[in-house]
């Protein structure tokens, strides 16, 4: 495979701060290399094929980094930027390449990378306070409300992610239990208790952690052989606590679970959650998104009927890293589970202090960054149909790749395949079964060529295969499956 080191940059005009600020005292100068800095950049998008997907930092590089003094003097820009360039580009993860097929992130794109630039220089604190970066956000909360089929009057909030996503709804949830006072007595002799499905992902039961009900107050829920919760057993679970004196409050279904990419029957657990009383919440961390796409929105059937919903544009929707998102139906309680004035704080009726409410009232954070801006130019500039082809060709290619698996002999598929995401391995004797599927993963991260994962599957180790980037083709399941097959080979004839 190419090497991916970049050459020093060419020599430019010296970026020195002015005596009394940190701007330039040489706008050209900041001018000349910033460009340059924009082509290299557009550069390694165009290009990125042509790189290895992943490569592993060199001891002498990553010596450098766990050994750099605090900076007190002024440096040269181009010095800094030829440091990166050399040391940190091309030691990535790899999520920006085709072949990088092993977690569930999105490849970003040209767009929103400019996006960071304009976002990055208007240096916007989205916390509140009336000013137009604000309004972006309120409108990518609307557009997001319209395509996951909530009423246009629901709220939201932009995060970190996923995990942060969670973390407000079962806080939203408690509120919806216990009231507003929930916020200054505590949970006081409550013993509420949240449902999910032993396929979940496991920030389902961090977040029920930092909410401070203890993670043994979270009931995983056994699955189908479709890796789907039983509703019959979680039924029963109810059941069983509210016999207990504990109080049912909420249950998590999984739009695209983080092993298999199994889809929950949302239509029943909206029923169930009504007939039960109990907050309806789906980690939709990327399945979610796959309402945008015609021939895979029918396997989110009640998606749109949830109370709240948790996902990220940062995955299918190939916003850059990070943007997650929040949706809850009932904006009054989503408020009430987080708003509040301090003087400091005080909204007016006018002037910058105005525009109320703000997105701090609907999450933990003051201090936001302008996510919106990366969202809104995507979305505006490639539209929610061209998107939605992405994860319906996302689909299509684990299709592929799962009747690949069936019909090589040397391999076994362990799991259904519902969305995206292919869990196979190589056929081998019982003892060495396990340690050859992390032995074949680890050769073809290492040779450059994919990025696959491990997951265990019933009990299992599984290679996992999740397509999600835009940029993936059929070609590349050609790459991935003879590079599986030749470590494996070399690993049982060794």
């Amino acid at each position: 495979m190419p090497q991916a080191d970049t050459p020093p940059s060419a020599p430019v005009p010296g970026f020195a701060a002015a005596p009394d600020s940190l701007d330039p005292a040489d706008w050209q100068a900041l001018r000349t290399l910033g460009h340059q800095m924009l082509d290299d950049m557009v550069d390694l998008l165009a290009g990125v094929r042509d790189r290895p997907v992943w490569q592993a930092m060199p001891a002498e590089v990553r010596h450098h980094w766990r050994t750099a003094s605090l900076p007190q003097a002024p440096g040269e820009l181009a010095s800094v930027y030829d440091e990166f360039q050399s040391q940190v580009a091309p030691y990535i993860a790899g999520n920006i390449h085709p072949r990088f097929l092993g977690w569930v992130q999105g490849g970003g794109n040209p767009v929103g990378m400019l996006a960071e630039l304009l976002a990055g220089a208007l240096d916007a604190n989205l916390g509140g306070r009336d000013h137009a970066p604000i309004e972006v956000e309120r409108l990518v909360i609307r557009w997001s409300a319209q395509m996951l089929g909530f009423p246009a009057d629901a709220s939201g909030v932009l995060v970190t992610g996923t995990s942060l996503a969670n973390f407000i709804a079962v806080l939203v949830a408690r509120t919806r239990a216990l009231g507003p006072a929930v916020r200054e007595s505590g949970l006081g002799d409550h013993q509420l208790v949240a449902y999910t499905s032993t396929e979940a992902h496991d920030c389902v039961a961090r977040a029920v952690d930092m909410a401070g009900l203890g993670k043994q107050s979270l009931r995983l829920i056994g699955c189908d052989a479709d890796h789907r919760m039983r509703l019959d057993l979680l039924a029963a679970a109810i059941a069983e606590d509210r016999a207990a004196g504990r109080q049912p409050f909420m249950v998590v279904g999984s739009a695209g679970t983080v092993d298999v990419g199994a889809v929950d029957d949302l239509a029943a657990l909206s029923v169930l959650c009504r007939h039960e009383g109990l907050w309806f919440h789906i980690d939709g961390a990327f399945g979610a998104l796959a309402m945008l796409s015609l021939a895979q929105r029918p396997l989110l059937q009640g998606l749109s009927e949830a109370d709240s919903v948790a996902f990220d544009f940062h995955k299918w929707a190939q916003i850059p890293y990070d943007a997650g998102c929040i949706l809850v139906r009932d904006a009054a309680i989503h408020a009430a589970t987080f708003a509040s004035q301090p003087a400091y704080l005080r909204r007016e009726p006018r002037g910058l202090a105005g525009n109320h409410p703000w997105p701090t009232d609907f999450g933990p954070d003051l201090s936001r960054g302008f996510r919106a801006l990366k969202v809104w130019m995507t979305l505006k500039t490639y539209g929610t149909d061209k998107l939605g082809e992405v994860v319906a060709h996302c689909c299509v290619l684990a299709a592929e790749l799962a009747r690949r698996v069936d019909a090589e002999p040397e391999l076994e598929r362990l799991a259904p395949v519902a969305l995206n995401i292919v869990c196979f391995r190589l056929r081998a004797p019982a003892d060495q079964i396990d340690a050859l599927q992390a032995d074949i993963v680890a050769d073809v991260q290492e040779s450059g060529v994919a990025v696959p994962s491990t997951t265990v599957v019933q009990g299992q180790m599984a290679i996992r295969v999740a397509f999600v980037n835009h940029r993936t083709r059929a070609s590349d399941i050609d790459l991935l499956l003879d590079a599986v097959l030749a470590a494996g080979r070399a690993r049982l004839k060794g």
